[in-house]
């Protein structure tokens, strides 16, 4: 690897080290998310410990999904779940 090749990988490595990581989400967290909502709208309250995990799980969905789509189903679902949008 060249020096010059070395300098950008040490340059990137720096700049990235003190921000924020990526949400870590995984399938269950769209899943979870998408599941509240449909209980939601189904009518059936959640408990309060069932709201917070499934909006801390739409928002890990939501930043976790290059799909447009998807982060608008999550979107929606989010909104179902505590009426009102999420402002990420």
């Amino acid at each position: 690897m060249s020096v010059q090749a070395l300098a950008v990988v040490f340059l990137f490595a720096c700049t990235t080290a003190g921000q924020r990581g990526p949400a870590f989400a995984s399938a269950a967290d769209g899943t979870l998310c998408l599941a509240a909502a449909e209980k939601t709208d189904d009518g059936d309250p959640l408990t309060p410990a069932e709201k917070d995990e499934a909006q801390r799980a739409c928002g890990n969905a939501i930043r976790a999904t290059a799909s447009i789509f998807q982060k608008y189903q999550f979107e929606e679902a989010y909104l179902a779940i505590t009426g009102k949008s999420l402002q990420i």
